[in-house]
This record gives C-alpha cells, structure tokens and sequence, in this order.
C-alpha cells in the first residue's frame, strides 16, 4: 500500500491554505451575489407576490416571459430606456470631448481644473436628482426664476411636469453628472497621445480639422468605447435619478424599465413579473456592452495598423 511521505503529505495541506484562506471572502459573494440571483431567477417562474407568499411554491415557467411580450407599458418603457440611453450617451460624449479638448490646451492650473471637473461624478444619483427637482420646479426653480428675470419667459414652464420637457429635465440632469466620466478618459487618452503624427501631418499641410478627423479622434477613441460601456450599464439601469424627479410621469412619459420594475414588485406586489422584466432589462445591458466592446477592438486594431 502506497503511503505519503512526510514532505508531500505538508505540500498537499500547504496547497490547501490559499483556499481556506479565500473561503470565507467566496462564503460571503455566495450569500450577497449568487444566492439572491439564483432566487431572483426562480421567482421570476412563478406567480410570486410579496403580499401572497404561499405563490413562491408554484411554478409557471415561461408565462411571465411570454406576458411580457404583449405588456404594451413594458415595450414602452423599454423602447424610452433605449432613447435615454442613446440620447444621454451622446451628449455624454460630445460634451466630454469639449471639455477634454479645452482642459489638453490649457497650461496653467491644469490640475485644479482636472479635480474641479470629477466633482459631479462623486454626488449620490439621488442628491443629483432632489438637486435638479428645485432646479426645474416651475413655482420655486432656479431655472424658471432666471428666464423670467432675464424677460426670456413670460411664467413659469412646468419642466417636470410637461409631457415633452420631462423627458429633457431627466436627461439634463444624467448628462451633467456623468459627463466627467467621458471627459476624464477622453483626456487621458489625449494626453498619452504621441506628437510626432500630429507634427508630421501639421508639415504635410494638414489644418487643425483634418489633424483631429484622422489622427486625434481615431487615438482616442478606444478611450471613448470604454467611457460608454462603462456609462451604458448605468444609464440602463437608471433609477434613483428618474424616482427622485418625476416617479415616472407625468402618465408614464418618463418611466424606463427600472421605475417600471420597481413600481411592478413593490408597489403593485408582482415580484415574479418584476423579476422577470429586470431579466429582460439585464440583455439590454449585455447588448449594448457587446456593442462598444467589438467596437472598442475594432478601434485597438485600426490603432495597431496605424502605428
């Protein structure tokens, strides 16, 4: 019979130390991530209402998928959630390509500036949005009592509570809090950029637009693609902003997919139909993060055949 040697016997039980070590960190992500996830995804299957309990235990399958595909309410929150996002990611990055291009240029306080400009990024989502309530409150709002006093409105425009300018509020509010990130990575990657092919298209002939068509833009663009995966998980899943200013109306014109979630499971009790919704949701997020991924390589090796 085969026996252990004393030397083996300590590196097999040493070899066991780092995960012993790690159990107690994998213990605590099983109770916080996997277990809450594994349960979101069964009750998503079944009929489950907060206020019903003993509907935990029966199993529907599909049928709250299968639902969802004729929830016209669901479809329409799903279809603003994708022009929120679209709208907010562009301004997001237009905004913090300016910023990012007049920061690069200057030479002095350039630090202070930099600090200054990550300041909206560091605010709570829900600080942001009681900010912007007040701001855009038609009786008591900055906004309202400054284009009246610059004779630029005759009364006060119901920006939270217009059926269009709602919409606008909400999305100003997103772009001013997280138009930082794109500027911060944009910068960077401005930054790092190497002078010489600037140099050499500037003594080819080149003018300051064509410098930045086809050589600035296309180097920091792969700052750009990482900026908006980053940014499009959070706008998908955009809550606290939207709850805080408008709760989703006025009749449902600002609701996205999360306001609809939450309102479905908590206030309506529907947590299975909830759960499934935010599974749904959750693809959204995965296909827009696939989407500035591939771009993201399409850009690393359009850089790499350039250099």
């Amino acid at each position: 019979m085969a026996r252990y040697s004393p030397k083996r016997l300590f590196r097999n039980r040493m070899n066991l130390v780092p995960f012993l070590l790690l159990l107690p960190a994998f213990m605590v992500l099983a109770l916080v991530v996997v277990f809450p996830l594994g349960f979101s995804l069964y009750t998503s299957f079944t009929p489950y209402r907060l206020i019903r309990p003993n509907t935990l235990h029966v199993w529907i399958g599909l049928r709250n998928y299968t639902d969802l595909m004729g929830n016209g309410d669901f479809w329409a929150a799903f279809g603003r959630t994708v022009l929120f996002l679209t709208i907010a990611l562009n301004v997001e990055f237009l905004a913090g390509l300016g910023i990012a291009l007049l920061i690069s240029r200057i030479t002095w306080g350039q630090r202070t500036l930099r600090t200054i400009m990550m300041f909206p990024m560091m605010f709570s989502p829900i600080l942001v949005g009681y900010q912007f309530k007040f701001v855009f409150n038609d009786n008591i709002g900055i906004l309202n009592n400054a284009l009246q006093a610059l004779h630029l409105s005759d009364g006060a425009i119901a920006w939270l509570v217009d059926r269009n300018l709602a919409m606008f509020s909400i999305i100003f509010a997103e772009v001013w809090m997280s138009t930082s990130v794109f500027a911060i990575l944009l910068l960077a990657g401005l930054l790092s950029m190497p002078r010489d092919p600037v140099e050499a298209a500037r003594v080819d002939g080149c003018n300051p637009w064509q410098v930045f068509r086809h050589i600035t833009l296309p180097y920091i663009m792969p700052f750009a693609y990482i900026a908006m995966t980053i940014r499009s998980l959070d706008v998908a899943r955009a809550y606290d902003i939207v709850h805080v200013m408008t709760g989703g109306g006025p009749a449902g014109r600002t609701e996205l997919l999360w306001t609809l979630i939450a309102r479905t499971g908590y206030n309506n009790a529907k947590m299975g139909m909830a759960n499934a919704m935010a599974y749904i949701s959750i693809l959204l997020s995965i296909a827009f993060t696939y989407f500035f991924f591939r771009k993201l390589i399409a850009a690393r090796k359009f850089m790499r055949g350039a250099d």
